[in-house]
Order: C-alpha cells, then structure tokens, then sequence
C-alpha cells in the first residue's frame, strides 16, 4: 500500500474517531439511541459463558498485561524472527496509540455506563481496550500484508469490542472510537516508518551473488 494512502486513510481515521467523540459528548446530554439500544439488547442476552469470555478479555487487553505484558511478546517475537525493525515499530504505535487514547479520554470525558460489571479508568470515550486491539492487528497486518492476518484482526478487534460492552463498561461508540484510534496511528505511523521497515525484508530477499 502507497505510503500515501496509509496517511490519509489514518488521518481520516483520527479525525473521524475526534468528531465522533465532540458530536456525542457535546451533542447529546444522554446517550445516544443506538448506544442504550445496544447496551439493552446485549444485557438482556448476556450468558455466564459470555461474561467469562469478556473478563478474561478484560484482563488481556487492559491493565499491566497491555500496557507492558503484550507489547513485549509481540516485540520479543518479532526480534525471534529477526524483524527488529518492525519490532521498533511495533514499539513506536503502542506508544503513541496508548497516548492518543489518553489524549481523547481527558478531552472528552465521558460518562461510563451506570450498569458496569468491572472497574475501569476515567472517560469512557473511547475504547483503550480496543484501540489496543486495533492496534495489534493493523501493525501485524502491515508487517505481514495477508488474508489470514487481516482475518484475524477482525475478528479480534471485534471480540474486545463486543466484550466490552458485554461488561457495560462502554457504550458501542466507545469501542467503535478505540478501532478509529488504534487503526489510525498505526496507518499514520506505518506511512512513515513501513518503507524502513520493509527495506530490510528485502535485502535479506535478495540472494548473495556466487562467486
């Protein structure tokens, strides 16, 4: 993908997932019909192997685990399988899309679900748990452009997603925001930093000349 596309498509991405937070907090003094529709639909067929699914994801993207535990796998991975540099980049987009998460949290504040399940952290817009998740799959994705690595983040991304407001602890256009984020500064990052990343798999492509 042109380094281009990966820009804009990241920044359109950024500034979607900052628009959608001002309309629905400076917007509405309620939240939105789709989010309590949701959020009743899924309580009311919330099952105790759901719940027990969501907490453990709970746990995994959130937290120390996420924060410190998870991005150090990936890298120790990627450095496994002689890719420091995507390793760097992996660094360089957990970093920044834990930070803009942040940023966006203290911006809005927004009010979490009254019916939580599990405690969580101020400002409920958006998603931490997701973006992360985002995060994870769009820099696999880029460092390894397949099916099954695209498959994999989206299916993956949706699972935090929906598990999160399994547990009320956001609404819908919480985790919708997080995917926004996470996939956002990765694309953004990946404009910058994937031809670097990528000059290195091509000379290790490349076969030594003989003689």
């Amino acid at each position: 993908m042109r380094r281009r596309t990966l820009l804009w498509w990241g920044i359109g991405m950024l500034v979607a997932a900052t628009l959608l937070g001002a309309a629905i907090v400076f917007g509405y003094t309620e939240p939105p019909g789709f989010d309590t529709w949701w959020n009743q639909t899924i309580s009311t067929y919330r099952a105790e192997w759901m719940l027990s699914f969501a907490l453990i994801l709970n746990d995994i993207g959130g937290g120390w685990v996420a924060i410190i535990l998870v991005p150090l796998l990936m890298i120790i991975a990627l450095l496994l399988a002689r890719r420091w540099r995507a390793a760097v980049f992996a660094a360089v987009a957990f970093l920044a899309s834990a930070g803009a998460v942040q940023l966006l949290k203290q911006l809005f504040g927004r009010a979490r679900p009254e019916d939580m399940i599990v405690v969580s952290d101020y400002g409920s817009f958006p998603s931490g748990h997701t973006a992360n998740a985002a995060t994870i799959a769009v820099v696999l994705w880029l460092v390894f452009p397949r099916v099954w690595t695209a498959i994999l983040g989206i299916l993956w991304v949706l699972a935090m997603a929906i598990s999160r407001t399994l547990l009320s602890v956001h609404w819908a256009t919480d985790t919708l925001g997080g995917a926004l984020v996470g996939a956002g500064v990765v694309l953004v990052l990946g404009s910058v930093m994937l031809p670097w990343v990528q000059s290195a798999s091509r000379r290790a492509a490349v076969p030594a000349p003989i003689g």
